[in-house]
């Protein structure tokens, strides 16, 4: 199959020709028709995930078809249109049969624990329990758009913080995630505000209906923030993941608010200060939010059916492998807005 794939961490990206995958008995193979170029790939590359094995191919949000099944498949059949969470639970630890497969103890992530999805080809593990039949009104790019940051920032918002109509729901980076739940908050009837310091994203932001808030420019973004929401907002999210987010998305909150931490901490990140005085004084919440289960995407499918939820409008590009060896080293350079997909090979 072709690949792209890479030999050292920080090295160079390379498209090649790779082994084809073999299914595993409770597993399929994928014709790959489309997937999202995500800073979590980036956060691979760079070696921040301890899972991965050398050479590698990246790639964890997918959209494909079964061309290959292994003997313990049930649901599904040759030429069934899947998706797939960038987690898989393995259907059988004591998390799974709690319905938590996001955190399952023996989760698989393609792209991560094995070779994943810029590629022709990808082998998906358990797959009864972790693959979505994708309606014919959901087309492969769109698809490709969910696996990790639409559905993070859906389970983030309606099942970590329950979002409700009226709500104010801070957003603090608007890339990926961050639009994505600008879209979900505003779907459900809150008011979202947008905090960046790209004026592009903030652009698009203000499209999908949020009060937007220029970091660079301002001189007290919590004051900003509180301002525009009577006081505080009810939940918040850092869709970055940095300690200066961190910190502004906890201190932006109204009293027993709730703090969603979505973008991934690493490097000198990992371990940021917080301001546990205002935790403890105002009841406030502190959550994490990782993925999605698969039982729980016909919900979202329906809102994406009706048009409550237009995802295709967070992509921005098009790309290549070719071009997707190039944009990936870029990702933490954000200069781009939206959403990129693959769907060349």
């Amino acid at each position: 199959m072709k690949a792209l794939v890479f030999r050292s961490f920080q090295g160079p990206l390379m498209v090649e020709q790779l082994p084809d995958p073999k299914p595993k008995p409770a597993g399929v193979v994928l014709k790959v028709n489309a997937t999202g170029l995500c800073r979590s790939d980036w956060h691979g590359w760079m070696g921040h995930d301890t899972d991965i094995v050398l050479p590698h191919v990246p790639g964890h949000e997918l959209a494909g078809e079964i061309v290959a099944l292994g003997k313990e498949v049930k649901k599904f059949t040759i030429g069934d249109r899947v998706t797939v969470p960038f987690v898989c639970g393995c259907g059988d630890c004591s998390q799974c049969h709690s319905g938590n497969h996001q955190i399952c103890d023996f989760q698989s992530q393609p792209g991560f624990t094995h070779w994943g999805s810029f590629a022709e080809y990808v082998a998906l593990d358990y797959a009864d329990t972790n693959l979505v039949k994708l309606p014919d009104t959901i087309d492969d790019a769109t698809a490709a758009t969910l696996g990790c940051r639409f559905i993070t920032s859906y389970r983030a918002l309606v099942a970590q913080g329950n979002v409700t109509k009226n709500q104010f729901v801070a957003v603090h980076g608007c890339g990926g995630v961050g639009l994505s739940a600008i879209m979900i908050a505003k779907a459900y009837g809150a008011q979202p505000i947008a905090i960046d310091i790209n004026t592009k994203a903030l652009a698009i932001a203000k499209n999908l209906g949020a009060i937007t808030v220029n970091a660079a420019e301002s001189s007290d973004i919590i004051t900003e923030i509180k301002e525009a929401s009577d006081g505080g907002v009810h939940i918040s999210l850092d869709a970055l993941g940095s300690a200066i987010t961190c910190f502004n998305s906890i201190s932006n909150l109204r009293k027993r608010g709730k703090h969603i931490q979505v973008g991934l901490m690493t490097g000198k990140d990992q371990y940021p200060k917080i301001p546990m005085d205002m935790v403890i004084a105002k009841e406030l919440e502190i959550l994490g939010s990782h993925g999605m289960q698969a039982h729980a995407y016909p919900k979202m499918l329906k809102l994406i059916a009706k048009g409550k939820l237009q995802p295709q409008k967070l992509i921005n590009s098009t790309l290549t492998l070719e071009e997707a060896a190039e944009a990936l080293p870029a990702m933490n350079q954000f200069q781009h807005q939206g959403v990129s997909v693959i769907d060349r090979f």
